[in-house]
């Protein structure tokens, strides 16, 4: 377990994309937190305030530096930093870390580099592991999943945001035997920041505005692996999904529908009633009867929303789950996986409430 601070000093890398942005714009807000150094490559050298211009005139903030970060200047940080986020593309964010848990740093990566811990999983889909003897080491940080794990890890692994919406849909249903967990599809629609800042043709305004397409199916998206690793893990027992994402036009938002067989005497209640055992604790709601989930109404919330319905033509369960993809998806989770491994409240420091409308 962690010695206990009053304040933890906060780093991010990564800090001036999406989701870098998004940690600023909470650990900002937390009462226990405090950022103390920021970096981002392309933006080395300059303020936080112009890189992030919602953080401009905001004191301690928006006038923070901008630096690089390699894995030498480890030790550097840890003495500035107790806790570091690292928001970078995979196999980069695997080298940070392990240089930053290396000179003494809690460390909590949000790229895909610790999510799934079978090294040889991980080169499958991703290519070459830079430290494939972490893998197991680290804790998949959704809360509500892994509680116990996450008190006082020291590697925390935040979640997709694909695998977040669909596996918290999904697994209250397996672990109580409501499904079959063979013949799984899910179908999920992510807003367009999920692509990052960098700018490309597939996310460029006129070409994402006017339509909504899929993209990497039938088993080539690399979150597959990720969810079926979660999903067996409630289970039991090994899970294979139809995994079809898609991109919709709009900024932030993610909405998941999966369809699943139910087994004898599963009824949309039952479902519903499993799910809110599952999620007593953490930042899951459980929607009554017949209403569904909207990604409006968790815009820019910590929060997921949860649904299920029983189609009796066809003996499906029908499991919907919706999350902002930049806050509960990723930046938020992350938060609440620290407030977890710290011993705080999971809600600490998090909005909980949408922006609406």
């Amino acid at each position: 377990m962690f010695e206990h601070a009053q304040n933890l000093r906060v780093g991010i890398v990564g800090a001036a994309g999406y989701t870098g942005a998004e940690l600023v714009r909470l650990a900002h807000r937390h009462p226990r937190l405090l950022i103390t150094f920021v970096a981002a490559r392309e933006r080395a050298g300059k303020l936080l305030g112009e890189a992030l211009p919602s953080t401009a005139g905001v004191p301690g903030v928006g006038d923070l530096v901008l630096e690089t970060f390699e894995p030498e200047r480890a030790p550097e940080v840890a003495s500035r930093c107790d806790v570091v986020f690292t928001a970078l593309p995979h196999a980069a964010s695997a080298r940070a870390g392990k240089a930053l848990l290396d000179a003494g740093c809690q460390v909590i990566d949000l790229s895909a580099d610790y999510r799934l811990r079978d090294a040889g999983t991980y080169a499958a889909w991703y290519g070459e592991h830079p430290h494939p003897e972490l893998c197991a080491d680290a804790v998949y940080g959704l809360p509500e999943l892994h509680r116990a794990e996450l008190e006082g890890a020291r590697l925390i692994a935040a979640p997709g945001c694909y695998p977040t919406c669909s596996i918290l849909a999904l697994a209250p249903l397996l672990s109580a035997g409501l499904v079959e967990p063979s013949g799984i599809v899910i179908d999920a629609k992510s807003g367009v920041s999920g692509a990052g800042r960098s700018p490309g043709a597939s996310t460029h305004y006129p070409e994402t505005a006017e339509g909504i397409r899929p993209y990497k199916i039938a088993g080539t998206h690399r979150h597959t692996p990720e969810i079926e690793q979660e999903l067996a893990r409630a289970a039991g027992s090994e899970v294979r999904v139809v995994f079809t994402p898609h991109l919709v036009p709009m900024t932030r938002g993610l909405l998941a529908t999966a369809y699943a067989r139910a087994r004898a005497g599963t009824t949309a209640d039952a479902c519903r009633e499993a799910a809110r055992a599952a999620y007593r604790d953490g930042l899951v709601t459980v929607l009554d009867g017949d209403r569904l989930p909207d990604t409006l109404h968790v815009r820019g919330s910590a929060r997921a929303h949860v649904a299920y319905a029983l189609d009796a033509r066809t003996g499906l369960v029908v499991a919907i789950g919706a999350i902002d993809n930049l806050a509960r998806g990723a930046s938020a989770q992350a938060v609440q996986a620290l407030n977890v491994s710290r011993g705080l409240p999971d809600a600490l420091g998090l909005p909980e409430i949408a922006l609406f409308p």
